[in-house]
């Protein structure tokens, strides 16, 4: 039997401060938080994804050896032009660090802007062309 994978499901990233990085992705990204489990862990759900929000130091995580945060690198795509993500980022508060560019996502050519969340993380927004 051949094993392969169908989707991503969720992510975890984990934050300095569960509430400011939760508001940032509400506010600048549009996510819609929930709390679910025990201990009231958040999550932001967004499409069919979800990202979880780990403490950092937080007991009772299976994680990665080095989940430390600001490590990651994440794109999401939107279906907004790219001059609209500029200007609603500026008018969030959020600083552009690179873009409008072209980069090639997994299904073709996109047009990305990037900034960074609130922890450190690369963020990237992405456009599908065409």
């Amino acid at each position: 039997m051949r094993f392969t994978v169908d989707r991503l499901d969720h992510i975890v990233i984990t934050c300095r401060d569960v509430e400011i990085t939760a508001s940032w992705y509400q506010r600048v990204l549009g996510m819609e938080r929930e709390e679910y489990g025990r201990n009231n862990r958040s999550a932001l759900k967004f499409g069919g994804q979800k990202v979880n929000l780990r403490p950092y130091g937080s007991e009772g995580w299976i994680t990665a050896d080095d989940a430390i945060p600001g490590c990651q690198d994440l794109c999401f795509v939107t279906a907004v032009r790219t001059e609209d993500i500029i200007e609603h980022l500026q008018t969030c508060g959020v600083t552009v660090t690179e873009g409008p560019v072209e980069r090639l996502g997994a299904l073709g050519p996109t047009v990305s802007v990037y900034c960074h969340d609130p922890d450190g993380n690369l963020i990237e927004l992405a456009c599908y062309a065409g």
